[in-house]
């Protein structure tokens, strides 16, 4: 079996209104969430929700860059969790603050895809620990140069973008309170940098094509491939006795990193995802929800955008000039995130490239 880890924030090229940056996304999304859980503990870089007897949902309190939101379940010897942070320091955080909730030991992790901010902890984890992915995912880290690639690659120039514009604001800085917040923050992202060149490409160490099935106690684990989406190789952890499902970002409650996407492949893989009986849908990002009509507008929203995609470069358009372009503000209700015009440049880049993966012989 195989699997992959990798991906890092990042700087768009171009000014583009409708979307949002991988960094905003993987540091400030669901910074705590209040609707679909009760806050049952915050340590120094997490805080943890209680979603069920036993699971729980972490998200950063913190000035660390720590990555997606992690569902941890707690069984009756030991933990899972689900996914593991963008660096080795962010995991090692995690479980720190894990033992405000449980002393249990970590013994399972599952990647719920290969990008840097799901599986960029794993180095930090002893031959007592499996990690766990979809046969793709141990492919994509041995074999890809994750760190070479998208998105890890922008999030270094995002990185060192940050530091320079933080270092200008503090010399022009007049106000010393203010000087002093800005330079809070740039000695969070400075050292953000520094965890960065620590982080050691790890595979996971068991892995499964379409379906593996985990025993702890009482609790059942589903491990579920449902089709290629977000990714190659994207699981789905599905709690069937809790109703729980944890999609990665699969599907998110907001839009998504497109930039390894397989468009119309992950709009069926979606309505696999609704067909299971669920109450609760974890996401990689963003917060908790319940309504499946969520996952229906995402699918609404990457069939507008092929579409719309579709016709732009029929026009001549570049890659480029068509995510400037899409006007995808109709969707505007379910993600408030679109502020106007315009789409992702990676994802827009990637679905050129997918047409013309669809259009080979």
């Amino acid at each position: 079996m195989k699997v992959t880890a990798r991906a890092l924030a990042v700087f768009l090229a171009i000014s583009i209104p409708a979307w949002f940056s991988l960094e905003a996304q993987a540091q400030s999304l669901g910074a705590g969430f209040s609707q679909a859980g009760t806050p049952a503990a915050s340590g120094k870089f997490y805080t943890f929700d209680k979603i069920a007897d036993g699971v729980y949902y972490a998200t950063s309190n913190g000035p660390m860059a720590t990555g997606g939101n992690h569902p941890i379940i707690v069984n009756e010897r030991d933990v899972m969790l689900v996914d593991d942070g963008t660096t080795p320091a962010a995991a090692r955080a995690l479980l720190q603050d894990i033992k405000l909730i449980t002393n249990k030991p970590v013994r399972w992790v599952v990647n719920t895809h290969f990008h840097y901010d799901h599986t960029d902890g794993n180095s930090i984890f002893g031959p007592d620990v499996e990690i766990i992915g979809h046969e793709f995912v141990r492919h994509a880290i041995m074999d890809l140069d994750v760190l070479h690639r998208e998105p890890y690659k922008t999030a270094l120039s995002n990185m060192l973008i940050q530091v320079e514009s933080l270092k200008k604001q503090i010399a022009g800085e007049k106000d010393a309170g203010r000087r002093a917040t800005l330079q809070s923050q740039l000695d969070a992202t400075q050292q953000d940098w520094e965890q960065l060149k620590t982080i050691k490409p790890t595979p996971p160490t068991m892995t499964y094509s379409s379906k593996m099935t985990l025993y702890s106690g009482q609790r059942e684990i589903q491990l579920l491939f449902l089709g290629r989406g977000h990714t190659q190789g994207d699981t789905v952890v599905f709690l069937p006795k809790e109703r729980i499902v944890c999609t990665g970002d699969l599907m998110e409650s907001r839009l998504a990193y497109m930039g390894d996407a397989l468009f119309d492949e992950w709009i069926t893989t979606l309505e696999a995802l609704k067909k299971l009986d669920f109450d609760t849908l974890l996401p990689g990002h963003g917060v908790p929800f319940h309504e499946k009509s969520l996952i229906t507008a995402y699918q609404g929203y990457l069939r507008d955008l092929m579409t719309q995609v579709a016709t732009l470069r029929k026009q001549g358009l570049s890659a480029d000039q068509a995510a400037q372009k899409v006007d995808l503000t109709s969707h505007k209700a379910d993600f408030p995130q679109i502020q106007g015009p315009g789409a992702d440049l990676r994802g827009v880049r990637r679905m050129y490239e997918w047409m013309d993966e669809r259009a080979k012989p």
